[in-house]
């Protein structure tokens, strides 16, 4: 699993699968064992896949961020994730569960914004020391409109006061535009693949628009 882990470095299309049987580490089971064989079946089925990089035409930073509330049945946890991209090229990303239990779909949501928007003013520090300076304010894309429209009403109500601390973080952001949240639709949200599993077509999907495919014919 060590092992596993290090390659989703370079093969974000496992990230999710790697997580997920990486919590039973220490308690597994035959169909954990079972779950483990399949990663490396796929593996073997794909090893002239590869991540590609590509020259941007900008120095832009965008990145996305999903939930799935509650989506372990052990525990009810969420498994929250980010996907970061430097012009065209995807640079960071993350899958891992929840620390605490989510109450509402937007707490999760708002957990794993706060995840994502971590990362997207880390790597704006990190490019500000390296002199490579973006023009345009970072925007981070979410799924879920009752997050987005959160943003944006500073009533808070006994079913959202549980979820103030995270709110009033983005807000500062926001307010400071220091970073944009922009609403997207479910079916164009490419962090569905560290949340949860997909179906085949939607699999292959999100892994041609991660960059993580079989090299050009000769």
């Amino acid at each position: 699993m060590g092992a596993l882990q290090y390659l989703t470095f370079t093969r974000p299309d496992i990230c999710f699968a790697v997580n997920r049987v990486c919590q039973f580490m220490h308690a597994p089971t035959d169909s954990h064992w079972a779950a483990v064989k399949h990663i490396l079946r796929y593996l073997k089925g794909t090893t002239s896949y590869g991540f590609h990089i590509t020259r941007g035409t900008s120095f832009a930073l965008h990145g996305f961020t999903d939930a799935d509330w509650a989506g372990s049945i052990d525990d009810r946890k969420s498994t929250g994730g980010y996907l970061v991209f430097f012009s065209q090229t995807p640079i960071s990303w993350k899958s891992s569960k929840q620390r605490t239990v989510a109450r509402s779909f937007t707490e999760a949501e708002y957990k794993a914004l706060a995840d994502g928007t971590d990362e997207v003013i880390l790597l704006q520090y990190l490019l500000t020391d390296l002199q490579v300076l973006s023009v345009s304010t970072p925007t981070i894309w979410c799924d879920n409109i009752g997050a987005t429209y959160l943003l944006g009403n500073p009533i808070f109500h006994a079913c959202t006061k549980h979820v103030e601390v995270d709110y009033y973080f983005f807000r500062n952001r926001v307010a400071k535009k220091e970073i944009h949240i922009r609403f997207i639709p479910s079916r164009d949200q490419l962090v569905d693949v560290f949340t949860k599993p997909l179906s085949v077509a939607s699999f292959a999907t999100f892994k041609f628009k991660l960059r993580v495919d079989p090299p050009p014919s000769a």
